[in-house]
């Protein structure tokens, strides 16, 4: 055989190939896409239920966070009696931060909107006491923080607290 007829025959032989790999390809491609459909479903749903624990744990933890931004509540846990206003204030402003640091990754766990609404009651909380303390006279104490935050709270027409839990509970549902 010559070069030419060689060259020949591998060429015809190298498009049967092809031609016989696509047609297989073809053939295939719709089992090939469904088992792959298949592997990511089943990928998610594991990752769906990976996923469910950390989510609700978050859920929990900010509801535990509200609770405890509660002004009746953190007045409560913080208050000593004979303690000064600027003790007192810092101590609330402290503890609002520490608790907001320490919770500040279960963003990742709920719905963005609400956890923007639990980092604005953080906010107003944090406004709410600093605009208490302003209005006090300079020789007031704690006691005094206290009764204004609480009057202050009392004049609300809904409890923002309560709001935000019933939203986080919201959130809840939306998992199942």
């Amino acid at each position: 055989m010559n070069t030419k007829q060689i060259l020949v025959d591998l060429l015809v032989l190298s498009f049967g190939i092809f031609a016989a790999l696509m047609a297989v390809y073809y053939v295939l491609k719709n089992e090939i896409e469904t088992f792959f459909d298949i592997k990511n479903r089943e990928l998610k749903k594991e990752s769906r239920a990976h996923l469910l624990p950390l989510r609700l744990q978050a859920h929990e933890r900010l509801i535990v966070f509200v609770d405890r931004l509660n002004p009746a509540n953190l007045l409560v846990r913080l208050h000593q009696q004979g303690i000064e206003l600027a003790t007192l204030q810092a101590g609330i402003l402290n503890e609002i931060k520490s608790e907001y640091q320490h919770n500040i990754t279960q963003q990742l766990y709920v719905d963005s909107v609400t956890w923007n609404v639990v980092k604005k009651l953080k906010d107003d909380t944090v406004a709410m006491i600093n605009h208490a303390v302003n209005e006090l006279p300079a020789n007031s104490n704690g006691i005094e923080l206290s009764k204004a935050v609480l009057q202050h709270m009392a004049t609300m027409k809904e409890n923002p607290y309560d709001l935000t839990i019933e939203l986080i509970k919201k959130d809840i549902q939306k998992l199942f």
